[in-house]
């Protein structure tokens, strides 16, 4: 039992774990609407889409956090905006937008004299360095998140399945559409001091269409997906201890091995 107590009694791994698989629940969570929807490209375009507002941030000194968090909801009306009434198809917005958002970003950083170093948290993660006031920060925003989502399951749910249920319900759609988007860009937000922007799209795809493979309705998909999403980073925190690997990725690399796993026994069972 000492090689599974041992990392525990180090704070900085306390706090890590914690925080793990808080985001690794949170991105469980909602990447099976990111899943569901067909929308992992919009994943990857919001972990991207934070660096202008992580740039300015730091030329400004500010809370590169906060900026981040401007970013992303930024982008993600901005989404909304674009693709209101079929103006412009999601993809097409999410690919101009990603593009253009990655392209200031590195623009801007390329300015800087020091970003390889101080901005490289942000790129890759640093769970260790979870603060007491970070992991107040990714619990609080986690809970608010998780909490709308239960809270309003039923019209999410409908608006993703079922577009003229929505409408005969009269539900605000394009409303919700945003808020959705929102919090799908504040999860990326909450994700990046455990895997950072470059791996912040996994975490939402991954635990989801692992659970995809075991289930079809959504709320069983909810649950199984944020086991694998606490299990992925719980396992992945222990490697990245005892192998000397950064953390964001051993936990990644984790979760793809669940999806493969359970990818390889859909398979079998089928075929049986």
């Amino acid at each position: 039992m000492n090689w599974l107590l041992e990392p525990l009694t180090y704070e900085f791994m306390q706090r890590g774990l914690l925080a793990s698989v808080i985001v690794g629940v949170l991105c469980a969570v909602m990447g099976t609407y990111v899943v569901l929807r067909g929308m992992a490209f919009l994943g990857d375009a919001m972990a991207h889409a934070i660096l202008p507002g992580v740039a300015i941030a730091y030329i400004l000194k500010g809370d590169l956090l906060v900026g981040a968090g401007i970013a992303a909801v930024a982008v993600a009306l901005t989404i909304g905006l674009f693709t209101k009434d079929g103006a412009v198809k999601e993809d097409t917005a999410i690919g101009i937008l990603f593009a253009a958002a990655l392209s200031l970003g590195v623009a801007l950083i390329s300015t800087m004299q020091t970003y390889a170093v101080d901005l490289s948290h942000i790129l890759f993660g640093n769970v260790l360095g979870v603060s007491v006031s970070d992991l107040w920060l990714i619990g609080g925003l986690s809970f608010a998140i998780l909490l709308t989502v239960a809270i309003l399951y039923k019209p999410f749910l409908v608006i993703s399945f079922d577009p003229v249920l929505a409408a005969t319900l009269r539900l605000p759609a394009e409303l919700l559409r945003n808020l959705m988007l929102v919090l799908l860009a504040l999860t990326v937000v909450v994700s990046l001091q455990t895997v950072g922007v470059s791996l912040a799209a996994a975490m939402l795809v991954t635990p989801a269409a692992t659970a995809y493979l075991l289930t079809r309705r959504l709320l069983p998909m909810m649950f199984v997906s944020a086991g694998i999403g606490a299990f992925s980073s719980v396992i992945g925190l222990y490697l990245s201890y005892y192998f000397n690997v950064v953390s964001g990725s051993a936990i990644v690399l984790t979760a793809t091995l669940f999806f493969l796993f359970a990818f390889v026994w859909k398979r079998f069972k089928n075929n049986t």
